[in-house]
């Protein structure tokens, strides 16, 4: 049984990974729909926060339906990490997460993200600063280390459990790799391995499908595991993990009308949220993904993305519909 705290994740959780410009609330709706145990949102910069940023305000908003939900925050200065939680503490998320993984050149140029993997006792110090910011719990996702020759993640794991974080998300790769080559898991496995760690550790990393996930339990012996890009356009992807766990059998997939209306709901939402242009223009990049593998969808994946109103795109997934009506299910 997976615990953060006080909240109970049963048996073997799926977590959808926070992701940047993508992991919204409209995105967390159509995946806590779809069986997602546990989400965050996407990171906001603590420097951000302090300065009362409108963009990193916005992604304070969290809603009571998407409980259990944490809320992710990065930056490599203790003073302002610590104010960042005391904000983030009075929106009343179920958990606060430190980013200690993004490895992106305009987070890690701040020394923020996986940069902070470079200096340790710098994290222990960062993570320290969060823990006593606030009564909730505390948890981190990181990666295996910043390059191959410095992959520190099994001494980061112990490290950060003795000053008090409560789980720990780890991606299967260096910051070096970025998002390319295999994750590798095996370092995953010998911080579950270790009889020291007594804190849920969560999988990260190319799972992209039921067998994976059975798989990668098995082999790492991991509390649950995080999703990301594999649940971007395929939320379904959460509850075919759970069914196949449970049954060994695998749930027919999404037929085109399933995923049409998975497609507005995400968009109503993406409207409701941001308003009608901006959340338009955020739902430009989920349409590939919601209907790839379709014969000859190009052109209307084009008419979707320059249509001009949210009454123009409903009018194009009903001829979306009509056009693959042979096969729905």
């Amino acid at each position: 049984m997976a615990k953060i705290g006080n909240i109970n994740l049963g048996n073997f959780p799926l977590l959808l990974a926070p992701m940047e410009d993508v992991s919204d609330p409209p995105f967390r709706a159509v995946c806590k729909a779809n069986g997602a145990d546990l989400m965050y949102t996407e990171f906001i910069s603590s420097e951000g926060l302090i300065r009362d940023a409108i963009k990193s305000r916005q992604k304070l908003d969290i809603f009571d339906y998407e409980r259990p939900i944490g809320i992710q925050i990065f930056g490599g200065d203790e003073e302002a990490m610590a104010m960042a939680t005391q904000i983030v503490d009075a929106v009343n998320p179920d958990l606060v997460d430190i980013n200690f993984g993004c490895p992106v050149k305009k987070v890690v140029c701040k020394g923020a993200g996986a940069a902070i993997l470079k200096d340790l006792p710098k994290m222990v110090k960062v993570t320290e600063a969060v823990v006593k910011s606030t009564k909730l719990p505390v948890t981190v996702k990181t990666r295996l280390g910043w390059d191959e020759n410095t992959k520190n993640v099994e001494e980061v794991a112990e490290r950060l459990q003795d000053v008090g974080i409560q789980a720990l998300s780890i991606h299967g790769r260096t910051r070096a790799q970025l998002y390319k080559g295999e994750a590798d898991w095996t370092l995953i496995g010998k911080i579950k391995e270790n009889p020291r760690i007594t804190i849920p550790i969560f999988g990260n990393g190319d799972i992209d499908s039921p067998e994976k996930a059975v798989e990668y339990r098995k082999r790492y012996g991991v509390d649950g595991i995080m999703i990301g890009r594999a649940a971007i356009g395929y939320p379904w992807i959460f509850n075919e993990i759970k069914h196949f766990i449970e049954t060994g059998n695998h749930l027919p997939p999404p037929s085109v009308l399933q995923r049409i209306e998975v497609c507005k709901t995400h968009l109503l939402k993406s409207v409701e949220w941001k308003g009608e242009r901006p959340g338009l223009f955020e739902m430009r990049r989920h349409y590939a993904p919601y209907f790839k593998g379709l014969d000859n969808f190009k052109p209307f994946r084009t008419l979707l993305v320059t249509a001009e109103s949210y009454t123009e795109i409903l009018e194009i997934l009903g001829q979306v519909e009509l056009h693959y009506e042979a096969q729905l299910v």
